[in-house]
């Protein structure tokens, strides 16, 4: 290829925003294919075929990963003592800052499948990932700003009262929470890209990078934890002794650095690309309209290839048959209405069977919510003393769920996975939904144990004539907490991972973005089903002046009723989990639980 060839393509990739990691097969010819061995619908950067010794795999993950680790270390670091920003510097009531935490968690939850949408089907997963960054600092750099204004500290000084001479907070709170959400919207283009294209730096069909594409979501989740780990154990300490505006300039900082890793980046990564035709969006939906359309008819006779034939069943076809309608030819013909094939009818149904599997682990979610709300609380009523002047903060045995996550995977992907592998022939060690289930059914003992541990905690409050003293220190070290957090880091190794690599590997090549923030709703909305779930019951228990399960004096509440509630939903949910798991097919040959 021309020297003036290279150079042309290569400011392509960099500067047509128009031009996609999905589009670039149908931009550049592959005329000059090199005969070395290239990757399968993979194009480097200057849109040649990519050949695999020279682009992707560790060198570009790697990339990825740091990129990974240091916006989760900016995330954590807002989220992770954002409430008490707000009742601290802002002045909110308690009950006013959680709403707005619980509301901008909610959303930066949610967002994830818009940038997933976005990325997948018009300008790709690198430009996502750019712009998702730029808007990220940008978010960072105004709530550093807005934190360093001295006008806020007057609504703190005088409780709230704006009236008071010289003090006008309106403008700084407006740009805070401006600021707020537009890291939710910089998260929410960042967070299912980032992921989806260190995993496309591996082909899935070669049998050594096959792999390493498993072990990448392994160490993907060490260096998120790393990275959280940071956020919530350095920079809540500079946010709560240094300044706020230290605390929130760091991440600024960390992401600036990240997107410059990103860059660096570019000239060794894969940029996956598809070949002409139309959206899987428009292909699946045309496959449940015309379902729809065909319900009332009968399977008897069918027009697929311009002959009609008997419909015959094929692989997948015995799960949701009603699908199969899509195949046939409608009475009255549209004029250039094309009909589904087989092939776009299993490619529904593959999209179709995630969704059980994302159901059963909604009840995980509401667990997933427990550490940084009544575990925390659980620690504050307890001795946390360390030697005769320092008292650990409750927040931060949450660090030993990160701890715990950065010991145990790398013990899984050394000696775990290739010591199953040999047993069970499988390239992971044990499936996807084998590592889910897992992951489940730890949960439910860890839920156990924190009930145990909250009826030693009343017991020993009993034993000391505390139960109407809730602001004395119970005399039981916060150490007896320990095992819940530990249990709870390696059940995150489980079913994150496990997670992330299915939402990721069963989902259409062209909508990998989109399966993964599938996996961030569980998350959002199990999330909002723990809030709802924790007022209903409130409600029911506090009735005719009783004391509730979440009562203000915790040592007159029932944490363990609601622990051991948690386990026995949690026991519903696997047994749902197994039923649905046996009998998934799993997409891409892959062999089911």
């Amino acid at each position: 290829m021309a020297t003036s060839d290279s150079t042309h393509n290569n400011i392509a990739i960099i500067l047509d925003s128009n031009s996609t990691d999905s589009d670039l097969l149908s931009t550049t010819p592959f005329l000059m294919a090199d005969q070395q061995d290239t990757v399968p619908d993979a194009v480097d950067y200057k849109l040649r075929p990519a050949v695999r010794s020279k682009y992707g795999r560790w060198l570009s993950a790697s990339f990825i990963i740091w990129v990974e680790m240091a916006e989760r270390l900016a995330y954590y670091g807002i989220s992770g003592n954002l409430i008490s920003f707000l009742t601290g510097k802002m002045g909110q009531s308690t009950a006013t800052a959680a709403a707005n935490v619980n509301a901008w968690s909610g959303v930066a939850s949610l967002l994830p499948i818009f940038g997933a949408v976005i990325a997948d089907s018009y300008v790709g997963k690198y430009y996502t990932i750019l712009v998702a960054s730029i808007i990220y600092i940008l978010g960072l750099g105004l709530m550093t700003l807005s934190a360093m204004l001295p006008s806020l500290s007057c609504v703190n000084q005088e409780k709230g009262k704006m009236g008071t001479p010289g003090c006008s907070p309106h403008l700084q709170i407006i740009i805070f929470f401006v600021a707020l959400y537009l890291v939710a919207v910089g998260q929410g283009g960042h967070k299912p890209c980032v992921q989806a294209f260190g995993a496309d730096q591996f082909d899935g069909e070669h049998p050594q990078e096959k792999r390493a594409k498993s072990s990448f979501f392994n160490w993907w989740y060490f260096g998120l934890s790393v990275g959280a780990l940071l956020g919530i154990g350095v920079l809540s300490y500079v946010q709560d002794n240094l300044s706020w505006g230290l605390g929130f300039g760091i991440p600024c900082i960390i992401m600036f650095i990240a997107l410059v890793i990103f860059l660096f980046g570019t000239i060794t990564y894969r940029y996956t690309v598809k070949g002409p035709g139309e959206s899987p969006f428009k292909r699946i939906g045309r496959v449940f309209a015309a379902a729809a359309r065909n319900r009332n008819a009968t399977l008897h006779m069918v027009d697929n290839d311009g002959e009609i034939q008997e419909l015959k069943l094929h692989d997948g076809s015995q799960q949701f048959k009603f699908l199969n309608r899509a195949l046939l030819e409608p009475e009255v013909p549209k004029t250039g209405a094309k009909l589904c094939s087989k092939s776009e009818v299993e490619e529904a149904k593959a999209v179709l069977r995630l969704f059980p599997i994302w159901a059963t682990t909604l009840i995980f979610a509401i667990v997933f919510a427990q550490p940084p709300t009544f575990f925390t609380k659980q620690g504050i009523t307890l001795d946390r003393s360390i030697g005769a002047k320092f008292d650990i903060p409750a927040a931060a045995l949450q660090c030993f769920i990160g701890i715990c996550i950065i010991t145990f995977i790398p013990i899984y992907d050394c000696i775990i996975v290739p010591a199953a592998r040999k047993l069970t022939g499988n390239h992971s060690g044990i499936s996807m939904l084998q590592r889910i289930g897992t992951g489940l059914f730890i949960s439910i003992f860890t839920m156990v144990v924190a009930a145990v541990t909250e009826r030693k905690r009343l017991k020993v409050a009993a034993q000391h004539g505390l139960i109407d003293l809730p602001h004395v220190t119970i005399p039981m070290s916060i150490w007896w907490l320990l095992p819940q957090y530990i249990l709870f880091g390696i059940v995150e190794a489980f079913i994150m991972v496990g997670l992330q690599e299915f939402f990721y590997d069963q989902v259409p090549n062209e909508l990998r973005s989109v399966g993964l923030s599938l996996y961030l709703s569980i998350f959002g909305l199990g999330g909002l089903l723990s809030s709802a779930l924790v007022s209903l019951i409130n409600k029911a228990t506090s009735r005719g002046g009783g004391s509730s399960w979440f009562s203000d004096n915790l040592n007159r509440a029932h944490l363990d009723y609601f622990y051991l509630l948690l386990a026995g939903l949690s026991a519903i949910g696997l047994a749902l989990f197994m039923y649905f798991a046996r009998s998934y097919i799993y997409n891409k040959n892959k062999a089911p639980l």
